[in-house]
């Protein structure tokens, strides 16, 4: 019986999760998602790598985020793999100036990691939570952790500094960026694709409902648009994005409102659904023809390549732009309004090649390259533990 690993990677309202034999290759044996956790959550499982297999529904209102485990423990249990399964990683969003690289997550480890809880209080206690869900379902498992900021770990200092007094700045309050899981996924297929350049000087585009862009030196993060928190940068799906911290204190000084209430309007009524009034969808944008919507859209594409030109001239230049996520991967429109935006720093799409989804979608004449790919952070995670624990 070959051992196998099982990948848990929570969202907002999601929980995605990957089976992959404990092997070089990481043959992925199954994977699967439970969708909508808050508002009648459904189960999609598909076998082997991409094969859609069933839907199942959970018949429950809601459920929370250890109860999706429970779920997803025990359809696998039904499927007889459970048994396989030895080792558990999961993806931890933020690991602080501490963590660089996959850790096992023994008490000591943990006691680290609920530490951090402070520095991402919307997404560090769903993680906390899953791992506690697994040792209770899977006692036996050896679990381990991978880290969305430990990829950004190798930006210049100044890149991660605030202008705030050295104490704060020492204490932790700097930029530490996000993604880096995707990133990493990223970077590796460049480095296939491309030998060790990776493509030279990249811009990664991570586009969904959370959404960042990340400046690449020969695969190295060298800066990011995410900073202190998920909140910064691009207008995302609820998220606000950049904004003047002077907004903020506007709203808890002048518009009666508390912490938890301005907490709760940044992360969650804001973005391309607060700007719209209409939705957070990026394709029930595009569909309407609501002014509100083609105004959201409008904006995201701006502060898009607005935060390019910010990264090309980080690196002095730009050799290759790569679109991924939900709608970095499906949008051609929106991948063609960026490329008109970058245009001139020598971005050229071909609209035919776009349109078909090709992965490369340049034209043969554009000064920069351009590509749209597939991110996989379940399989990043397996394949990151398995070169750190597995196979040394």
């Amino acid at each position: 019986m070959t051992d196998a690993m099982l990948v848990l990677n929570a969202g907002s309202s999601s929980l995605k999760y990957a089976v992959f034999e404990q092997s070089k290759e990481m043959r992925p044996l199954l994977r699967g998602s439970i969708s909508s956790l808050d508002n009648k959550p459904l189960m999609t499982v598909y076998e082997g790598d991409r094969k859609r297999a069933v839907d199942i529904d959970l018949g429950k209102s809601s459920i929370d985020i250890k109860q999706a485990v429970v779920n997803a423990v025990a359809d696998l249990a039904n499927r007889d793999i459970l048994h396989k399964v030895t080792g558990v990683g999961h993806r931890i969003v933020h690991g602080g100036q501490e963590f660089k690289g996959p850790v096992v997550l023994d008490e000591p480890t943990m006691k680290q990691v609920r530490a951090l809880v402070p520095m991402a209080p919307m997404h560090q206690p769903r993680n906390i939570a899953i791992i506690e869900a697994i040792q209770a379902s899977l006692p036996t498992a050896k679990q381990f952790g991978c880290f969305d900021t430990a990829f950004h770990q190798s930006r210049p200092r100044l890149a991660k500094l605030y202008g705030l007094p050295r104490e704060l700045i020492n204490s932790g309050m700097i930029a530490y960026g996000f993604h880096g899981i995707s990133y990493s996924y990223i970077a590796s297929c460049l480095k296939a694709k491309f030998g060790p350049e990776a493509g030279g000087r990249v811009i990664v585009a991570h586009l969904g409902s959370g959404a960042s862009l990340c400046a690449m030196v020969n695969g190295a993060s060298v800066a990011t648009t995410m900073g202190f928190s998920p909140l910064d940068g691009l207008v995302m799906s609820t998220r606000c994005g950049s904004i003047d911290p002077g907004a903020v204190l506007h709203l808890l000084q002048h518009r009666g409102m508390d912490v938890e209430r301005v907490a709760h309007l940044l992360q969650s009524e804001s973005g391309l659904l607060g700007v719209s009034g209409i939705s957070g969808d990026m394709q029930a944008l595009v569909a309407s023809d609501q002014p509100s919507a083609k105004e959201a859209v409008d904006l995201f594409v701006y502060r898009v390549t607005q935060q390019i030109g910010s990264l090309a001239a980080s690196m002095s230049g730009l050799d290759m732009l790569v679109f991924c996520g939900g709608i970095g991967e499906h949008s051609s429109l929106i991948r063609e309004k960026i490329g008109e935006g970058a245009r001139w720093l020598g971005v050229e799409i071909d609209s035919e090649r776009n349109s078909r989804g090709n992965e490369t979608i340049s034209t043969f004449g554009s000064k920069v390259t351009v590509l749209a790919m597939h991110t996989d952070e379940e399989r990043a995670i397996a394949k990151e533990l398995g070169v750190a624990f597995l196979w040394r």
